[in-house]
């Protein structure tokens, strides 16, 4: 099969964490045979002009793509609904060429409840794709339900994590080969540290939390430079001094991150599916999470703590809880089972079911 993978978020060495997943998953289908073309977007950068730029380039390298070889594509896989779905659309209808949608969560929660048109334009997407992939189950019911998509053209598929890679380390020896303090407790986030990420919020949890010993590490990428100040700001009214911020990490880094540190917080407004959670069960580090979108069902069953959203003293607790709690808190045969079902074969497994469904389109 020749699969032309579409994405407005596609990773660089400038910018490693820019849309991972979804080279993660370009890789997993390279390795296993299938023929891989990406047309992505690879600069985060924002504002209009540097928007339209990029924007307006990308439709015209795929549009090229999808004609120089509108028979040889099996298929085309856009990842996000809306803008990437309408190349895939357009694409189908120009030069026949089938495709597959994978709904993330924030082209449901965002983008289409922007205005009218953009939800219209939403829906004909999802309606006219060989096949509708949600990474959660709540975006599988919006899908269904709101949109009215056929339940059989819709799968519940999550990325999927790399047990090679996250993977346990000894919290010591974790923390030796990162150069951070052998004692003391230590929560982690990993993600863009955006207000939706919950990340001022996190920092008021750890002001709840002071004279207990613990420190605050904050992994990843900062896009707005204007919050980001907001941010640090806030950490100084509140006399934080225990708060690192830490540039973003290639993914053996981050696992390491994981097992060197208690607990992995990720208190954000919203979350299609909440990877970064299920790479912390991975790499064996406790998580406390929002309890929205795809991480209430990641964090049910013992798997970690659910918090309400945008709740500091409830996240604090959440994280209080998590630091003291005994091993028989949390469900670790549950975890284990929740990883595996994520796992990469599985992953293979369904995508290669589904694209084949698709070739049958044609």
């Amino acid at each position: 099969m020749k699969i032309l993978v579409l994405s407005n978020m596609y990773p660089t060495p400038e910018h490693p964490t820019y849309g991972i997943f979804v080279r993660n998953q370009v890789d997993l289908l390279r390795e296993n045979g299938f023929e891989v073309d990406v047309a992505a977007i690879t600069d985060p950068g924002k504002g209009k002009a540097a928007a339209l730029r990029k924007y307006g380039a990308w439709a015209l390298q795929s549009s090229s793509r999808l004609f120089r070889n509108r028979k040889a594509y099996t298929v085309s896989h856009a990842h996000y609904a809306f803008p990437t779905g309408l190349l895939s659309l357009l694409g189908k209808r120009l030069f026949g060429v089938p495709y597959v949608v994978t709904v993330h969560g924030g082209d449901l929660d965002q983008m289409a409840r922007k205005n009218a048109k953009i939800r219209d334009l939403t829906k004909t997407i999802l309606r006219e794709a060989a096949h509708v992939i949600t990474v959660g189950d709540r975006l599988y019911r919006e899908v269904t339900d709101t949109y009215g998509i056929q339940a059989e053209r819709v799968t519940v598929l999550s990325m999927g994590v790399d047990t090679d890679v996250f993977k346990p380390t000894p919290k010591q020896e974790a923390r030796e080969k990162l150069g951070i303090e052998p004692e003391g407790r230590a929560v982690l986030f990993v993600g863009n540290i955006i207000r939706a990420k919950g990340t001022l919020e996190l920092a008021e949890a750890m002001a709840d939390l002071a004279g207990e010993g613990v420190s605050l590490y904050y992994v990843g990428s900062r896009k707005d430079s204007g919050y980001f100040e907001e941010l640090r700001q806030r950490i100084s009214e509140l006399g934080l001094e225990n708060i690192h911020f830490i540039d973003p990490q290639p993914q053996d880094r981050l696992s390491l991150w994981m097992s060197a540190c208690d607990v992995l917080a990720l208190p954000s407004y919203h979350e299609g599916f909440g990877l970064v959670a299920l790479e912390g069960m991975a790499s064996g580090i406790r998580v406390v999470g929002s309890d929205v979108g795809g991480l209430s069902a990641l964090l049910a069953d013992g798997r970690g703590i659910a918090v309400p959203a945008k709740d500091p003293r409830a996240l604090a607790e959440g994280i209080r809880e998590a630091l003291n709690s005994g091993s028989d808190r949390f469900d670790h045969e549950s975890i284990r089972q929740e990883v595996d079902h994520h796992s990469k074969k599985r992953i293979l497994e369904k995508l290669t079911d589904i694209y084949r469904e698709a070739a049958g389109n044609r």
